[in-house]
């Protein structure tokens, strides 16, 4: 923290991860404290695919708190973020308080400024949210020098963000105690072990979905009954089994319950009234050709989940990617060069045989899916230690805007 003599903004940088869900977290019995109405449980994705970049400036000259995003500003007045930041200064100052009473604690007054990126579409089902708000949460307790147990506060910004501060397998635990102290993020495994996972991202496309997550199931808890005996009479069981899987790293177990929690969230919108639609035709497409393919080969190869919007997320073991990619190019062939349509870790070609090709039996759909992020299970956040990564400048404004 700067000293009060200082008109140099104090300047933090972090990245943090995109999570996607395995056992779906849908809907809340706390709105205002973020605390699901059942647990869920998430892979951590790795940052050089998937991440957002945050940096906080704070400086006695600043006269009032902003924030920028990909290079707009926003209204830093959400009430989410300002929870956020309330609980970050609160427990910055209790710090303070407790380790030594005549510490100088001016510098939590000065205003921040708060400007972040993602590395890939935002608000298009590809938990935006959940890696923003953790990477913000981390920034501001790096930069206020707090210190412990942060999934708590993350996910008074998102719910899911709290998963996002962990890297590799992580469980949210809904907690039961009405102030929400004990709904929190804990890691199962790391994210190195389970090193022949993969991860393939298809976007199916990138635009801001039609109905937010918030507002979706929020509904989904008003109207649907299925909603209720998912919480508390399918998941419980489904989370210990999906732990043990992912222990044993046993894959025919994981893909099959990951696919089957993605069929219910979305039976679960359905049965929301009115319904909610984030599966489009290409997704059911997508979900078409997992089984197929699976189905060629007697055994589960590979598996599919979709969050709040219709991007597929495809896990599968290092042995099938390169296959199961070319499956996905011939069935949804694009105008695009490999290096364009495929992003992140590298792929090796490969042919795919005609037997397989007529057992899955599809018609081709051009420019169904725009490109393909390849991935693996990845950290939790990180500081930048380069201060040339910085968004804000040494003026405490971004350093690029739209």
């Amino acid at each position: 923290m700067p000293e009060d003599s200082s008109h140099v903004p104090s300047m933090v940088t972090c990245t943090a991860p995109v999570n996607i869900a395995v056992i779906k977290y849908w809907g809340k019995r706390d709105k205002d404290l973020i605390l699901p109405v059942n647990s869920s449980l998430s892979v951590t994705l790795h940052q050089d695919q998937l991440k957002t970049t945050t940096t906080v400036a704070c400086c006695r000259d600043f006269t009032e708190d902003r924030i920028w995003l990909n290079g707009k500003e926003e209204d830093i007045n959400q009430p989410r973020l300002q929870s956020c930041l309330r609980e970050i200064r609160r427990l910055a100052r209790k710090r303070r308080s407790d380790k030594d009473s005549a510490m100088d604690v001016s510098g939590l007054s000065y205003k921040v400024h708060i400007c972040s990126n993602n590395n890939f579409p935002t608000a298009a089902g590809l938990a935006s949210s959940a890696a923003g708000y953790a990477c913000l949460v981390y920034t501001l307790a790096k930069l206020f020098g707090v210190e412990g147990e942060l999934s708590c506060v993350a996910r008074q910004g998102s719910g899911s963000a709290c998963r996002s501060m962990y890297g590799g397998f992580v469980q949210w635990k809904m907690g039961e105690r009405g102030d929400g102290k004990d709904s929190l993020a804990e890691q199962v495994e790391p994210e190195t072990h389970w090193p022949e996972l993969r991860v393939l991202v298809l976007v199916v496309s990138a635009d801001k979905k039609a109905v937010g997550s918030t507002s979706g199931m929020q509904t989904s808890v008003e109207t649907s009954g299925l909603l209720k005996y998912r919480a508390d009479s399918v998941v419980p069981s489904r989370m210990e089994e999906m732990i043990s899987a992912i222990r044993e790293r046993d894959f025919t177990a994981f893909a099959e319950l990951t696919m089957k929690d993605s069929n219910q969230f979305h039976a679960t919108c359905l049965d929301t009234y009115p319904p909610i639609f984030y599966l489009n035709d290409v997704s059911r497409r997508v979900i078409n050709l997992v089984h197929c393919y699976n189905r060629h080969y007697g055994e589960t190869r590979v598996a599919y989940t979709f969050d709040a919007g219709p991007n597929a997320v495809i896990y599968t073991l290092q042995d099938h990617v390169s296959e199961f990619v070319q499956v996905v190019r011939h069935f949804f062939p694009t105008d695009s060069n490999g290096g364009q349509f495929l992003k992140g870790l590298p792929v090796s070609s490969t042919t795919i045989s005609d037997d397989l090709k007529n057992t899955i039996g599809m018609e081709p759909l051009p420019k169904g899916i725009s490109y393909i992020i390849s991935t693996k299970a990845g950290p939790g956040p990180r500081v930048e230690e380069d201060s040339s990564h910085h968004l804000l400048g040494s003026d405490g404004l971004p350093k690029k805007t739209v």
